[in-house]
């Protein structure tokens, strides 16, 4: 049904001229239960534009991959008409300036700053924070990095608003965000509960029983294949 949907739009934004597929090249190469991969399929299905994806393996990226971003050497890389560029955030703001239809960040230039403020504060404060909380091997180092965490998130549930940080759909706050469930739900960790951040549980709900959300979102134990792969890749390279 939703496929049906989907393509129900494509097909009208085509005929408005809004998307032209037969002239656009879009490609998406990423891995497997990479959130940040997940970013930008959440953003391309939004707006309804369609892509060729290419599965990259960790550790073994390929030439293609490489050339693109010879600086990261990382996913994920979008490319569109040729032209490559990388790093999430990055993506989905060329992806929501490029493709007007269903906006993720705000019109308004002022909430467009608080979007990309909010935006990085969770890679900064709450990625890193919970990569080390899991991945760090000394235990005063995770607890440590748990407690940064925890303080990250009380600035979020703060800051939540609505039923969305984009209002009542999904936007760019939103999008950046998945990492946090999803790294909760991988790791078994107990990051926010009803008790503890009521708002940002009840956004989790929200966010990961949205349409699109459920069907992008890769099964639990891809998830986890990608985290381990991830972690056994940054192991190897800080030999």
């Amino acid at each position: 049904m939703i496929h049906t949907l989907v393509a129900k739009v494509k097909r009208v934004l085509q005929g408005y001229g809004v998307m032209a597929a037969s002239e656009e090249e879009v490609k998406l190469l990423g891995s497997v239960g990479s959130p940040f991969v997940i970013r930008v399929q959440i953003a391309l299905e939004l707006k309804g534009i369609e892509y060729k994806y290419s599965e990259e393996k960790l550790g073994n990226l390929s030439e293609t991959l490489l050339k693109y971003n010879p600086v990261y050497r990382m996913v994920p890389v979008f490319v569109h008409n040729g032209n490559p560029i990388s790093e999430s955030r990055v993506i989905l703001e060329y992806i929501d300036e490029t493709w007007k239809q269903n906006p993720i960040l705000p019109s308004d230039p002022y909430q467009r700053a608080l979007a990309r403020f909010w935006s990085k504060f969770i890679d900064d404060k709450c990625v890193a924070a919970a990569w080390m909380s899991v991945f760090m091997p000394d235990k005063k180092e995770r607890e440590k990095a748990s407690e940064e965490l925890l303080k990250a998130l009380q600035f979020l549930e703060n800051e939540l608003k609505d039923k969305f940080f984009g209002g009542q759909e999904i936007g760019f706050v939103d999008i950046a965000a998945l990492f946090i469930p999803l790294f909760q739900e991988v790791a078994e960790l107990q990051l926010f509960t009803r008790e503890k951040f009521p708002k940002l549980y009840k956004w989790s709900k929200e966010f990961n029983n949205h349409p699109i959300v459920k069907e992008i979102m890769p099964s639990k134990d891809q998830q986890f294949a990608y985290f381990k792969a991830r972690a056994e890749s940054l192991a190897a390279a800080s030999k």
